[in-house]
This record gives C-alpha cells, structure tokens and sequence, in this order.
C-alpha cells in the first residue's frame, strides 16, 4: 500500500498530499510526529529500525516517529504508529513543534513540521519485526556518551530531534 505525507508550508496549512518517498527524494515539508517514551527510571526507550526500512536501516532512533495521515490530527496519528510498531497503549502528551531538514543519505530528506510527544512506559511490547528490529531503555548520560562516540548508529533525524528536545527541558 502507497503511504502518503501531508505537504504544509511553515505554519502548518495543508498544500496537497505526496506519496512519502517522493516527498523524502524532494526533500518537501510535511507533517511529522516523534515520540519519546520513558521508564520509571527515567531512562529514554530507543528502537532500532528494522534492517528493511528503505532507509536509515539497523540505526538507533527514539521510540517512533511517524506522519499522521491526511484528516488525522497528530495525537492520533502518534498513538496510531505506537500500537503500530511497539504493540503498546500509552497516553502520550505534546511538549512541542519546530522544523528541520536532515540528509537520511541516499538522495533523501527528512524536512518536517514535527510535534514532539513524550509519555511513560514500562511493561512489554509486541515489536513489529517489519519495523523495529529491538528496543532498550537507556540513561540521557550513557545516550549523549553513545552518541558522541559512535553517531552512525544513529538516525539523523534523532540527533536533531534529541538536541531540540534537551532545549524544551
């Protein structure tokens, strides 16, 4: 099934619909979600990208990030792609929203209109394999030690994300 990402300009009003790897080869804004998900340690959840993704494959990145869907509002679409790929129910707060462009490598961009959502977790998941190869909680100590030492292991979008967030808090 074609997937498509709702086109807006900067102040988030729809300009069209764009299948989502064209929209990632042009390189144009559109709407995005990222969820950061905690324990009761307070220690971020990490997913690893599944090794299929057309890009990005076998990277770190945070718990999901997504685009809502033409006529869903971000909320939905975050707790949407959470049972998604997780196989979890959380309620999840927005903390904020801003735009970044990041080169993914091969030909194609992340430029998103990105709401931030954070929110606790601390039971099982159901991972879904075509999506996330494993999961792992980690302290924001050892994460920015990680990060540092080995940045490839890493998606582009989640370093960009992680410093907007370290701002917010």
């Amino acid at each position: 099934m074609e997937e498509f990402v709702v086109l807006v300009n900067p102040e988030d009003d729809v300009l069209g619909l764009m299948e989502k790897q064209q929209a990632h080869i042009n390189g144009l804004l559109h709407r995005a979600f990222s969820v950061f998900l905690f324990n009761d340690k307070g220690e971020m959840l990490l997913q690893k990208r599944a090794s299929e993704k057309y890009h990005s494959p076998n990277q770190w990145t945070n718990a999901v990030c997504s685009h809502p869907r033409i006529g869903e509002t971000y909320l939905e679409g975050a707790k949407r792609r959470v049972k998604e790929e997780l196989g979890i129910d959380t309620e999840l707060s927005e903390k904020f929203n801003f735009i970044y462009k990041a080169d993914v490598g091969g030909g194609l961009w992340e430029h998103e209109l990105d709401h931030v959502f954070t929110g606790n977790y601390a039971a099982e998941f159901n991972l879904n394999k075509k999506e996330v190869e494993e999961v792992r909680y980690i302290s924001m100590e050892d994460l920015d030690r990680e990060i540092s030492e080995n940045p490839q292991n890493f998606t582009e979008w989640f370093k960009i994300i992680l410093e907007e967030y370290k701002h917010h808090f």
